[in-house]
């Protein structure tokens, strides 16, 4: 009894710990996007900061970009592919569930290869930009490589394998149930809690990919999500610091761009959706992930 008292005082310690570890980052961070520029530079990052300023986030919002049109692009994106990716993943995790599927092995076996193995870029960006002509479209951000996810495709058909029990499914079945009806009235109300983790993987992943529009939207900035638009701000701000001695003025110019706080005023803004949401499907979360790992 003493020993187990002192072991739930260990792990809550540890735990604790690791907590802080996670939070206290991302207090600096948003207390470093405040910070006035100049006071960052000459003391470093602090929590508690000599000289408070908002200018980090003026530049963002009237630099002449519309972060507002990101982000409903982003929030478009993110929303549209999360349902997509999530209907695809739970069919196709379904299926390969039952023992009795043709080409079970064979179909199990391309997922997880997929897992290991990948075409590379330049046949990637061959096939999406030439075959499937999706470059400066919606599609270049939705299609190439987020719509399915090996790892997530594995981790439901662990939960349907080990979760949802054969009798359940039988019972359906005995009362004239076809597949279909059985999916959708029995398997899914069963599976919330790893449909709800699989569509937080989506979602993080959609909202804070930049990869693809890096690469596919190569015209088009009006379909660029927050992560694009701020990466090229980013890279902006960047060519400016180091071309000041062929801009005319440039000292000036760049005095007025807060360089060192814009950077975590862009990580603020990229990261807050996430940090709202992640409380409401926390619970979704983490039984998903033990239920959905106990056996393959």
């Amino acid at each position: 009894m003493r020993s187990d008292k002192k072991f739930q005082i260990v792990a809550h310690i540890v735990l604790i710990i690791l907590s802080l570890l996670a939070i206290l980052p991302m207090i600096l961070m948003v207390t470093s996007s405040l910070t006035d520029n100049n006071v960052l530079i000459a003391n470093g990052y602090s929590y508690l900061p000599k000289k408070w300023s908002l200018y980090a986030y003026e530049y963002i919002f009237k630099t002449g970009n519309s972060v507002v049109h990101a982000y409903g692009i982003s929030l478009v994106l993110t929303a549209v592919g999360t349902v997509c990716s999530l209907c695809i993943t739970t069919l196709l995790a379904y299926a390969i569930s039952k023992k009795e599927l043709p080409g079970r092995g064979i179909i199990t076996f391309l997922v997880v290869f997929s897992m290991l193995f990948n075409g590379g870029l330049v046949p990637t960006y061959m096939i999406y930009s030439t075959v499937l002509n999706v470059k400066n479209s919606f599609w270049g951000l939705l299609i190439p490589g987020l719509l399915m996810n090996g790892f997530n495709v594995m981790l439901m058909k662990s939960y349907f394998f080990s979760s949802i029990p054969d009798e359940i499914l039988d019972a359906a079945y005995i009362d004239g149930a076809g597949e279909f009806r059985t999916f959708i009235s029995v398997a899914v109300p069963l599976a919330k809690p790893i449909m709800a983790t699989i569509a937080l993987f989506a979602g993080i992943g959609y909202w804070n990919d930049w990869m693809n529009g890096y690469i596919y939207i190569t015209k088009r900035t009006d379909l660029y999500s927050v992560q694009n638009l701020l990466n090229r701000m980013m890279q902006n701000i960047q060519y400016l610091s180091q071309s000041s001695s062929n801009i005319q003025n440039a000292n000036v110019g760049l005095s007025a761009i807060p360089m060192a706080s814009v950077r975590m005023a862009m990580a603020t803004v990229g990261i807050l959706p996430i940090i709202i949401i992640y409380p409401f499907v926390q619970k979704y979360f983490v039984k998903g992930i033990t239920l959905g790992g106990v056996k393959g």
